[in-house]
């Protein structure tokens, strides 16, 4: 999984890739010229190399070179001057920001710690690599590589797996990355943070040792027993368990040296280290863990301290927060808010007794708050703490409650409290205030509308957030905020706000987005893209913008991209025929007919149901298109299997249910189909794939029905009930069903909820507005509600992407989703996502497609 905090290393506002960080020089050995007869590719993370011509396996053994920062330069040194006269393709990361980023805290734990990938031909090179770099590379340290088998004592490790990139769909149904096993069939290529090879393949003989010294370390000689996992980082895990002897739970937290870095690149081994003598430092307080004992075990150190049987706060807080409950009464909301004011008021006193002895926490959030079922408040997480004397910053704390740089010392503990004091009122919404401080200002009045909570108490934490002598914002006062200002006050707003982030002279994005724009296709497919922007734009009325069009039009002839509808050329090729470039169109759609769509899933956003639909669309003026049509339709009802044939959980390794990715996608194609042709065998496709969705959806307690995860339930329109809730509402209205009406209604309940973290279309509010405009229910409070969200960029109005750390204007997750959906409850003609909506197909077209036999 890639890491958002990757893409925000280049750019304060926008998610940019990080091989446009401005002032920040590659690794010295980027500079060298390429050799003679080598061919050299600059990624956004890598640095390619590779001899003309070199004909290297599909997959294999690579050996994965890891180094610290003060080893990194040395060592792409040595591992260049030995690759390159021997003509061994390798690459490696660009600069030290990518390196400490990959190694950072919040790092996938899977790809961390990999320098350089070295690629060998064959296992007789691959021992001779190991061997002579073993050698050259000693006294080179740098982190442990989770996935790989370490090499001797040095910085090597291998891993089997593919060297080009192949794919195929693994058991949840999801395009990844693949191998081909020893019957020739495509297989995930599993790159999870434990080293395994796959069934077929034999462990090279002068390997086994080296498996061997690995298997050795176990913890069976300790003093305790691990009974379960808390949490993993990148910086080691946290565990429960229990002495051995005295059969007391503790919990053991372990550091990684030369892993999960901070800012002041230091490593986990470190932190735990002064963990430690913080805890020491605070020995005899009550609202901080006690210290057990210190150890080592191989090189990872591990803190044993005291278990406090409690929740986190933030777990408190998801669990009574009324706004997530469908129409929370006044009791409810005064009922809430004196228990987080009560919660603001016991952690200030908590942080205070650090103070008192000289101790600024330095990463205080709601996940390092315990509360304990006697009532005790504990304070746990001391990495990076620092001493008030010292006057310092944190080195590693939460975004949404990071002092900024102009607050040093105890001032960084009272900012996260006062974040602390508008979050529990507006969870993750203190993420904006990196963005815009001035957010804080709109918040504090959010929120007094909201909770009948002190006015004094909100203006006193907006005081210490923006400082004492601004008394408002005045760019945030000027927004024409949703719900409040005239419909097309808020949409010229926001066209002008997305208008002013484009950036048409660059080929990777043309306007600023999720991460996911950075994948290939992704800056100008419908989800993240250019596509997705301009769709959002015409829909509404925000504007025709010639010169952007233009720019999808020539890069949809040269970009690499999937035929996907939402992340490839279907979803481009749709866009273009609503904007009447319907030769470009037809262009896009020829290079998707020599795909293999059996290797594509069922799901809407990537595949088969998306693809057909499209197919559909276009064969209504193209009957060329019918075969390619009814094939793929064949293709979903020939694999969709039955009701049962799905898992009750959705997501976590098992298929997803909803909209883009679960079997309301297919059931969106097989109603659509049947509205063309009449076929009511269609509709019994559907009700399966419909009920298939319902499988892997839980009731609340307040009766709502959600996407069911195991850990959480999802209200929303990517994966949850919003977008099950539109296709089943489209197929009631062909087939009425008293049970499944039921199921509606249980499902539509999310709608009225009052808060949601995010803005966003696909994982957010947006979502649900256009949920709730389609299925006819009430949109006021879900149109005003977007205020929660709204920032000011450029004399126009935007809103924050996935995750709240960047701004985006992309349909799936930023401003132009948001426009969308807005202009589903209030522009004056029908606006909605492709296919959705009512009804496609008029009666002239109704039977250009043949019908599916049954």
């Amino acid at each position: 999984m890639e890491s958002y905090e990757l893409y925000c290393l280049a750019d304060r506002r926008f998610y940019d890739s990080p091989s446009t960080v401005e002032g920040q020089p590659d690794f010295a050995l980027a500079s060298r010229d390429v050799p003679a007869g080598w061919e050299h590719v600059v990624g956004e993370m890598w640095m390619h190399y590779a001899p003309s011509g070199l004909e290297l396996p599909a997959q294999g053994w690579k050996i994965h070179v890891s180094a610290g920062l003060a080893d990194a330069e040395r060592t792409l040194a040595i591992v260049w001057d030995y690759c390159v006269p021997r003509g061994i393709a390798f690459k490696f990361l660009r600069n030290e920001p990518v390196l400490v980023m990959v190694n950072s805290k919040s790092a996938p734990r899977g790809s961390s710690g990999k320098l350089v990938t070295v690629y060998p031909t064959d296992e007789a090179q691959l021992e001779l690599v190991l061997k002579e770099l073993d050698d050259l590379l000693d006294g080179v340290q740098g982190p442990y590589i989770l996935s790989d088998l370490r090499y001797a004592e040095g910085p090597l490790f291998v891993r089997y797996g593919a060297f080009v990139s192949r794919y195929t769909l693994d058991p949840a149904g999801e395009r990844v990355l693949a191998l081909e096993d020893d019957r020739g069939r495509l297989v995930p290529d599993h790159r999870s943070p434990t080293f395994s090879t796959p069934p077929w393949i034999t462990l090279p003989s002068f390997l086994q040792t080296h498996l061997d010294a690995r298997n050795a370390v176990t913890t069976n000689d300790l003093a305790y027993t691990i009974d379960g996992v808390i949490q993993f980082s990148n910086g080691g895990g946290v565990y429960l368990g229990h002495h051995t002897e005295t059969q007391a739970q503790v919990v053991l937290k372990e550091g990684r040296p030369y892993a999960g870095l901070d800012m002041s690149g230091r490593d986990a081994v470190a932190r735990i280290g002064h963990e430690r003598d913080i805890l020491q430092r605070l020995e005899g307080l009550d609202v901080v863990p006690r210290v057990h004992d210190y150890f080592t075990l191989g090189d990872h150190h591990f803190l044993v301290q005291e278990f406090v049987d409690a929740n986190p706060l933030q777990r408190e807080l998801v669990r009574r927060y009324p706004l997530t409950r469908p129409d929370a009464s006044e009791a409810e909301l005064t009922e809430y808010a004196a228990w987080a004011t009560k919660m603001v008021d016991d952690v200030q006193r908590a942080v205070g007794e650090l103070h008192g002895r000289g101790v600024v926490f330095c990463d205080l959030h709601p996940d390092n708050v315990l509360l304990s079922t006697g009532d005790r408040l504990v304070l746990i997480d001391f990495e990076v703490a620092t001493l008030a004397e010292d006057q310092a910053r944190s080195a590693l704390a939460h975004p949404g409650y990071a002092a900024p740089g102009d607050r040093q010392g105890p001032d960084v503990d009272l900012y996260a409290l006062a974040c602390i004091a508008l979050g529990l009122f507006a969870p993750q919404a203190t993420m904006l205030l990196h963005l815009h401080p001035g957010k804080a200002f709109q918040l504090a009045d959010l929120i007094a509308e909201t909770f009948p909570v002190p006015r004094a108490t909100l203006d006193s934490a907006v005081r210490t957030i923006v400082g004492p002598d601004l008394i408002e914002d005045p760019e945030m006062a000027a927004l024409p905020l949703p719900g409040r200002a005239p419909w097309t006050d808020v949409r010229d707003s926001i066209a002008k706000a997305i208008v002013a982030g484009a950036t048409p002279e660059r080929d990777d994005r043309l306007f600023p987005g999720d991460i996911a724009q950075f994948r290939p296709g992704g800056g100008i497919n419908l989800a993240t893209g250019a596509a997705g922007v301009l769709y959002a734009l015409a829909k509404t009325g925000a504007g025709r913008f010639p010169s952007y069009e233009d720019w999808l039009r020539e890069h949809a002839r040269t970009t690499e991209i999937g035929p996907g509808l939402y992340d490839g050329l279907h979803g481009v090729a749709h866009v273009l025929d609503e904007l009447g470039h319907h030769q470009d169109a037809l262009d896009a759609i020829e290079l998707t007919l020599a795909d293999d769509f059996g290797s594509r899933d069922l799901g809407l956003h990537s595949g088969l149901a998306g693809i057909g639909l499209n197919l559909m669309h276009f064969a209504a003026e193209e009957p060329g298109l019918n075969s390619a049509a009814t094939r793929v339709l064949d293709l979903v009802a020939d694999r969709l299997g039955d009701v049962n044939d799905v898992p009750e959980l959705s997501g976590e390794g098992k298929p997803r249910a909803g909209l883009m990715y679960g079997s309301s996608g297919p059931a969106l194609l097989f109603v659509t189909a049947y509205e063309r042709t009449g076929d009511t065998g269609l509709l019994d496709f559907a009700e399966t794939a419909l009920r298939q969705d319902l499988r892997r959806c839980i009731r609340t307690p307040e009766g709502m029905l959600q996407v069911n995860q195991g850990w959480r339930s999802l209200p929303y329109l990517e994966e949850g009930s919003a977008g099950i809730a539109m296709v089943l509402s489209r197929y009631l209205q062909h087939r009425p069903d008293e049970e499944l009406a039921a199921e509606l209604a249980a499902l539509r309940l999310v709608t009225r909820c009052s808060y949601y973290v995010q803005p966003g279309l696909f994982m957010g509010r947006a979502g649900l507005l256009l949920a709730a405009a389609e299925l006819g229910d009430s949109t006021d409070d879900l149109v005003r509600g977007l205020g929660w969200h709204a920032l000011p960029y450029e004399g126009g109005l935007i809103f924050p992407g996935n995750q709240l750390l960047r701004l985006s204007t992309d349909l799936a997750t930023g401003s132009a989703g948001v426009l969308l959906a807005l202009g589903t409850a209030l522009h004056e003609r029908p606006v909605s996502l492709p296919f959705l909506g009512p009804p496609q197909w008029s009666e002239s077209l109704s039977r250009r497609l043949p019908p599916k036999e049954v």
